[in-house]
């Protein structure tokens, strides 16, 4: 069941990170051919790209945490033999689900009140900052979910990130 969670989760932020990513790239087009040609510019686009932009960082980040390639800043992990890197996997895994966790917290706490304070005019924008909580929270998930059931392997063995991945892991 954890399994088909994870795949389900996986599946879902492939298609809202690259919609997200396609339609950015839209707008950002749009904008530059509106200021550019016809000397004008959308407003509520700027609003909307700097949104898309965080749709595009949190599912990205879900995903990359999924495979295990995300930024890791460890060195102590130098000094460790490749056996206790291994046991500690787990332990960290568990420590970045209960700070994203604690974060989306936070995030939704404050994206509450700054719901019941906007405008009626600007609920729309509210409603789009919601990724911020929703992004820990699936952060939360990937986490725990790769604590628990371990990275999945998502390059061939051949591949120049597998490689990559073995020299940074027998290193």
């Amino acid at each position: 069941m954890l399994t088909r969670l994870r795949r389900a989760l996986v599946l879902l932020e492939t298609v809202v990170a690259s919609s997200s990513l396609l339609l950015l790239l839209l707008l950002v087009l749009t904008q530059i051919i509106a200021r550019d040609v016809f000397e004008t510019g959308f407003p509520l686009l700027e609003v909307i790209s700097r949104h898309l932009v965080l749709f595009v960082i949190f599912f990205g980040a879900g995903l990359v945490t999924e495979r295990g390639q995300h930024i890791r800043i460890d060195v102590l992990a130098s000094l460790l033999s490749p056996q206790q890197r291994k046991t500690l996997v787990r332990p960290l895994m568990g420590l970045g689900a209960l700070l994203c966790a604690a974060l989306a917290w936070y995030a939704s706490s404050f994206w509450l009140s700054e719901w019941q304070y906007a405008q009626s005019n600007e609920r729309w924008a509210a409603a789009l900052a919601a990724v911020i909580p929703v992004g820990f929270a699936v952060l939360a998930l990937h986490f725990l979910l790769v604590g628990l059931l371990g990275f999945e392997p998502t390059s061939e063995p051949d591949s120049d990130a597998a490689k990559t991945q073995d020299k940074v892991e027998s290193a």
